[in-house]
Order: C-alpha cells, then structure tokens, then sequence
C-alpha cells in the first residue's frame, strides 16, 4: 500500500511539526485537533518555520506555497474517512490515547494504518482496543520534527510485516531514517536518554556538581551538542517523570527509580522551559 493522504491529531509542537514534514514530502496532510485555537496556533508555527527556511534559502517561496497548499485543518475526527494513515500525537496518557485510537478505528477506512508518537507507551495496549490490532502501530519523532532525522518505528505484538514496511516506505519518503523497535518500555531512544538525564539529576541531588558543571562536563567531555539538565528543561521535567514511571513500572529495576529532586521540580511547577524555570531560569 502507498500512503498519499495523511490525518496528523493533535496540532502541538509534537503534531505540528509532523504535519509539516508530511505536507513538504507532498502528502495531503489533514491537521486535527479538538480546539480552533490549536489548530490556528499549529499552522502558525508551521507557516513561520517555512517562513523562516526561505529566508534562510533552505527551501524556495514556491516549495512554502506548494507545502501550505498541501496542508488543510480540522476539527472533526471523522475527516480521517479518506485517509490512509493517522498519526496521533495528543498528550501522553494511555487513556485519552486509547479513546482516540477507538474512534479512529471506527472512523477510518479498513486499510488505514493507525499510527502513535507515544515516546513510551505501549502500542501493543493502544493496538488491542481496536479491531484492526495488525495496522497500529509507533511512529516516534524526535523533537524538532523538521530538523532531526530519526523515526523509531515500534512493532506491536500484532503488527504485521506489511504495516511495518509501509510505515518504513513512508518514513523515507519524509527523507527520514527508521529504526525498528520492538515494544518494550521507552522503546530504544528514551530508554538510553532518561536514565542518562535521571542520574545527571542524581548528579545535582547528591551534590556531585552544579546543572551547568555537568552539563559542561557532557558537551565538552562527551561531545553532547546539549547537555543532559539543559534538555531535560526542553523536553519538560513533566515529561521525564512520566517517561521515568513508565520505565520503573514496565521493568521493575530499581536502576529506573526517578529522582526526588525530578519530582519535587515537577511538584513545585518549575517544568522546565515551558514554565519558565528548571534547572535553569527561562525568560
């Protein structure tokens, strides 16, 4: 099967910048999402960014144009009837992620392939509420999307060779490169990055050296273009508690433990950059 239209759910950072990328590779992207100021604030962000690579010469006014016009908005989930791929890319909440993926299951024509960009929740048990259990299946993105290359395709227990293929077709047709993951907890990226970032914040808990020490010690020692506090502060500290439970629970090794210091920041609302502090002061 060759995807040609495509519904991203959920017009964030995260939906947003998949949308783009799908619409630059020329797809007919549908971006979803419940509200119209989200999905406002999405096309906003994609337009400035395209903006902003033709000012730079990355692509040409027309190239923007060409992507825009690939682009439409929706606030209505059944508009996924003419689609052939979903990716959903809402909060990271098995919950709500299940009731979507029930809804598009019911929506969407029998050969759509549904998609999650779950960064670590299991596809198997977002795959089993719906009837076609064999078409789920994970499509991480790295954040930014139009800037980073990297596509963790997850395997569900019940994903077929078919899907995955597809999928992999797909990733590369978005001139990206695709790993295969199987579905274990934090797949293969978060499960290597959170441990990391959760002992550099064992780091500062126990006194070891101050954020900016260690994240100096990582980008000149180790060559990190960011160090471990500075992008915990981007992904959220929100986020790397979740990521943190979710290996803890899923493995059950003591090594996932998150730190203290993690959830008292994540208790005291200092997230990170999108709170304006974390381990370091936002303006």
């Amino acid at each position: 099967m060759s995807v040609k239209k495509v519904m991203i759910v959920g017009a964030g950072q995260m939906g947003s910048g998949i949308a783009q990328v799908f619409a630059q590779s020329g797809f007919q992207v549908i971006l979803n999402d419940v509200t119209e100021d989200a999905l406002n604030k999405g096309k906003a962000s994609i337009e400035k960014i395209l903006t902003k690579d033709v000012t730079k010469g990355k692509i040409t006014e027309e190239d923007k144009s060409k992507a825009l016009n690939n682009l439409s908005l929706s606030g209505n989930i059944a508009d996924a009837a003419s689609c052939d791929l979903v990716v959903e890319a809402i909060v990271e909440n098995m919950d709500v992620k299940t009731k979507v993926f029930q809804e598009l299951d019911r929506v969407t024509p029998p050969h759509a392939i549904l998609a999650s960009n779950t960064s670590s929740l299991p596809i198997t048990e977002i795959a089993a509420v719906t009837n076609r259990p064999e078409k789920v299946i994970g499509m991480h993105f790295m954040n930014p999307v139009p800037v980073m290359k990297l596509v963790e395709i997850i395997r569900g227990l019940q994903t077929t060779d078919e899907t995955y293929e597809t999928v992999a077709e797909t990733a590369e047709r978005l001139n990206k490169t695709s790993v295969e993951v199987n579905d274990f907890p934090g797949f293969a990226a978060n499960r290597i990055l959170l441990p990391m970032i959760n002992e550099a914040i064992y780091a500062v808990y126990e006194g070891v050296a101050s954020p900016e020490d260690i994240d100096t010690v990582m980008k000149l020692g180790m060559n990190h273009p960011m160090g471990p506090l500075q992008l915990a502060d981007f992904i959220g500290l929100d986020t790397c508690l979740y990521i943190m439970e979710v290996l803890h629970d899923g493995l059950g090794d003591s090594k996932y433990r998150p730190c203290p210091l993690l959830r008292k920041y994540v208790k005291a609302g200092w997230l990170g950059k999108k709170s304006g502090r974390g381990f370091y002061e936002y303006t």
